[in-house]
């Protein structure tokens, strides 16, 4: 399927996306009560402090994750690399408020934003005709950890200290992720790209990020993007509100996990080949039908079955969305300046997971049930659904 760089390029993306899960939220997640143990904070001040970290990770995204622009692929990796090293370092050492504030911020600006954004920003550009399934292969680097990394801390919290774990994993970042970044595009550089014979490729217009933002398009876009990060967000950090709401019991939506997890990981890899058949253009209209469903399962059923369908088209929503939300803007932009356009909208998506984290905990302090919350975020889907389908036939790119 894939030639010897390109398969390459490849791997170096899952590699990436696998390693981004120290800054994601299920992974920080699993060190929560082991923190509050040690510094005496509660779930809502962690909560605060977490969602204000995160907030400031994804403005400061915005004006370094251009630089993948200017500066070749493998030191800005190796950049990349050396600065979650020393994050998850520092992780090790919290003693106060303070440093948990800094050490959540470099975690989520090195791991979830700059590491994921390296993988998809150098897959993005370099694939044209396969760009679809090689952003699907990349990303189940993550859904792997996903996978893999929960039950593997647990066990390890057993035998260890969290701060240990930590030291272990700044070690390994710090050894592995250069050697395989040499070897796998240390001879890739900006103009480097997949081998087509789609002339028409090289005409695209290509957009600077200025230009982006006075188009239309892209705050339509981005609205139909952001829907998931922030609701899947809410949904997880205030899963123990939802299953003591509808009844539930303590295991049934951990156990409803595994269904997200699989359905994710199919969806993933089939939607790599229906946006390489039909592109994500036309792809983009669907992403959130799913999602929108799940809200309405939540609204109306309180059956413990109900969990695992509504974790479960979550989970379809998140794999159309992980594929598209990179192809999309190479599809539609261009990809000469791809790095700074995804430096901005990835902000977007890091800003977003705060949002929801914020709106879900100020709307459950105002006395809004699940089912109201539900509602809330059915509105928002249906509202950006509605401008998407009126802008659906304008999202082809320009040409020179």
């Amino acid at each position: 399927m894939f030639k010897s760089l390109s398969l390459k390029v490849i791997i170096f993306g899952f590699i990436f996306t696998f390693f981004s899960s120290f800054g994601q939220s299920f992974f920080l997640g699993l060190f929560n009560s082991s923190i509050r143990d040690t510094l005496s904070v509660t779930q809502g001040q962690f909560g605060s402090i977490y969602a204000s970290a995160t907030l400031l990770s994804s403005f400061l995204l915005i004006w370094v994750g251009k630089k993948i622009d200017d500066i070749n692929i493998f030191k800005f990796a190796f950049f990349v690399t050396l600065l979650l090293s020393l994050s998850c370092f520092f992780f090790s050492k919290i003693s106060s408020v303070i440093f948990l504030f800094i050490a959540i911020f470099l975690m989520r600006f090195s791991g979830q934003g700059m590491m994921s954004h390296t993988a998809t920003t150098t897959i993005s550009r370099y694939f044209t005709k396969s760009r679809g399934k090689a952003l699907s292969t990349c990303w189940f680097g993550l859904s792997t950890a996903e996978f893999i990394l929960p039950v593997l801390i647990v066990y390890l919290l057993t035998v260890t200290t969290w701060q240990n774990i930590w030291i272990f994993i700044s070690i390994l970042v710090l050894i592995f992720l250069p050697i395989t970044s040499f070897f796998l595009i240390k001879k890739l550089n900006f103009e480097s790209r997949e081998e087509t014979n789609e002339k028409d490729l090289k005409n695209i217009k290509q957009w600077k990020r200025i230009e982006v933002l006075k188009d239309y398009r892209f705050y339509i876009i981005c609205l139909n993007m952001l829907a998931m990060p922030w609701i899947a967000t809410g949904v997880f950090i205030f899963q123990s509100f939802i299953s003591e709401s509808k009844g539930w019991g303590t295991f049934v939506i951990a156990q409803s996990f595994m269904v997200y997890s699989v359905l994710s990981v199919i969806t993933l890899l089939v939607s790599g080949f229906l946006i390489d058949k039909f592109t994500s253009r036309k792809l983009l209209i669907y992403m959130n039908i799913p999602l929108m469903l799940s809200a309405f399962i939540l609204m109306y059923f309180d059956n413990p079955f109900s969990s695992f369908v509504f974790l479960g088209l979550i989970g379809i929503s998140n794999g159309l969305a992980n594929v598209l939300g990179s192809s999309t803007w190479a599809e539609i932009y261009g990809v000469k300046y791809i790095g700074s356009i995804k430096a901005l909208t990835t902000a977007l998506m890091v800003f977003s997971t705060a949002f929801g984290t914020a709106l879900f905990g100020l709307l459950i302090d105002k006395g809004f049930s699940i089912e109201k919350i539900a509602l809330v975020a059915l509105i928002y889907m249906t509202l950006s659904i509605i401008l998407l389908f009126l802008v659906k036939n304008k999202l082809n790119p320009h040409y020179t």
